[in-house]
């Protein structure tokens, strides 16, 4: 028998009348012969809520008992989920994450997957039951401890448990109808990318279109895993994320896939860096050792008289200020001047594998961008993506721009965003 994972998110389970839909819809799958494993997030915004709630008793929360707070909402959607399918005549057990054998690294709030050994889930399966795993979370393999994968990280989970179960199919259900070429909130007359290559998925994700979850596409690819977006408010067919997307016969690959943004992002500029050897590994190791992921990196000529430079990268506005933290302990023994940061900036990505067999895709997108009156602050690029950083109050109109240029907006409204979180 087919085994499906299906994962629904914070808008697809936000209340009672919600839960009641997906859960006819996990039944209809039942109903057409395959097995179903399903994972799910906390409802609605409780998650925001929950972090509320532990900031307003401790500013500064242990991340062990946040984890266990936070993991609570999954708990909360899981049963309510397996109840409504009960109520439906058909079983369901829920499980929590580590009860599903969820396995993971011990840092809290970001943990990683490390192994899935799911035992109980077959189990529910061979029984001819529907297994509920609460998404988001795991079990330490050091600690013992519940563990939180991060935002977004049910998507993970659902992609995780799919490899782990040689699953034929995760569905990915959200509050958009499948992928678009541009977040459809900004872009009105974005169109519904049919299939898209696991390639162009990671770049879209790594450059801020949160349809996806970085990691879960990460671990798809790894595992070969198809991942099928689609809305649980309607009944299109979505987007499928395959490991490689055929050409269509008589028909090139289209040039751009899609324009990404993320407002996400800070950046540091290290001004007045010695020009010597090792100085700017130092910098980039301390951020290292304090665990802060860099994106986009630039570094200055340096000026002649002085024989210094300036060094400015972008990083997730989340670890701004402990980045800045760490570099002042450093300013003395590196020598640099003084540290400037600037939280109002956005990116702007140009992906698609197309761009790499065609000339003239940069200069297109930096005019489009020129043309809507817009600056470019950065440039970073590789084999199938483009990305600049502007003024926060600037990207919608270079996402307009540069969609509308690459003849990516379609005749008509295809967009529809149903719950309004995106996810």
């Amino acid at each position: 028998m087919a085994l499906i994972v299906q994962k629904y998110g914070g808008s697809s389970v936000a209340d009672a009348a919600a839960i009641k839909r997906v859960a006819q819809r996990i039944v209809a799958q039942k109903k057409a012969g395959y097995d179903v494993v399903v994972a799910v997030s906390a409802m609605g915004d409780s998650t925001d809520e929950l972090l509320d709630l532990a900031e307003q008793v401790a500013p500064l929360p242990p991340g062990r008992e946040l984890d266990m707070l936070l993991t609570s909402g999954e708990r909360i959607s899981m049963a309510l989920v397996a109840m409504a399918i009960g109520n439906l005549g058909y079983e369901a057990r829920s499980f929590t994450g580590s009860q599903a054998g969820v396995i993971t690294t011990s840092l809290h709030g970001n943990a990683k997957i490390i192994d899935v050994t799911p035992g109980r889930i077959r189990e529910a399966l061979d029984d001819g039951a529907i297994a509920i795993v609460a998404g988001f979370q795991g079990v330490s393999q050091d600690s013992k401890d519940i563990t939180t994968l991060g935002r977004g990280g049910t998507d993970t989970t659902a992609v995780a448990l799919a490899a782990a179960l040689d699953a034929d199919a995760c569905e990915i259900y959200t509050d958009v109808d499948g992928v678009f070429t541009a977040d459809p909130r900004i872009v009105p007359t974005a169109r519904r990318i049919p299939e898209i290559s696991n390639e162009e998925m990671l770049e879209m994700a790594a450059c801020g279109a949160k349809i996806l979850h970085l990691r879960c596409v990460e671990y798809a690819r790894r595992y070969n895993i198809p991942i099928h977006v689609r809305s649980s408010f309607s009944q299109k067919p979505g987007t499928w994320v395959l490991p490689h997307v055929e050409e269509s016969e008589g028909m090139e690959q289209p040039i751009i896939s899609g324009v990404a943004h993320d407002r996400s992002e800070a950046k540091i500029t290290v001004v007045g860096v010695p020009d010597q050897v090792g100085e700017a590994a130092a910098i980039f190791r301390t951020l290292a050792e304090a665990e802060i992921n860099i994106d986009m990196i630039v570094q200055n000529v340096s000026a002649a008289g002085t024989a210094r430079t300036d060094i400015s990268f972008t990083l997730p506005t989340s670890h701004g200020q402990i980045a800045l933290a760490a570099l002042k302990k450093i300013q003395e023994q590196v020598g640099f001047t003084s540290l400037l940061y600037n939280d109002r900036i956005g990116k702007v990505s140009l992906v698609g594998a197309g761009m790499r067999s065609y000339p003239g895709v940069t200069a297109r997108f930096f005019d489009s961008i020129a043309g809507a009156g817009v600056n470019i602050e950065m440039i970073s690029t590789s084999e199938i993506r483009i990305s600049v950083v502007v003024a926060e109050e600037e990207v919608d109109a270079a996402v307009g721009a540069a969609h509308t240029e690459f003849q990516l907006d379609a005749d008509q409204v295809e967009a529809v965003v149903y719950g309004g979180t995106g996810r």
